[in-house]
């Protein structure tokens, strides 16, 4: 087994977080905008995304923090 096959489930995952986060998002925003939702509703849902994309962006770090110690 290969250095890059041991990272790859925990790259899958990280794709996963922020594919399913900007879908939920999209999602939320269609539904708040059908729906009328008040503005501070759909803002709560907008900072909820970008936390999310945040920790997307965290478990990036991360990963590329492992890769960097195995070499």
């Amino acid at each position: 087994m290969s250095q890059d096959e041991d990272f790859q489930p925990q790259g899958r995952i990280v794709a996963l977080v922020i594919a399913g986060v900007g879908l939920a998002w999209v999602i939320l925003t269609g539904l708040g905008a059908a729906l009328d939702w008040s503005q501070r509703t759909r803002a709560f849902f907008d900072l909820a995304a970008l936390a999310g994309f945040g920790t997307g962006i965290w478990m990036i770090y991360g990963l590329w923090r492992m890769r960097q110690k195995n070499k």
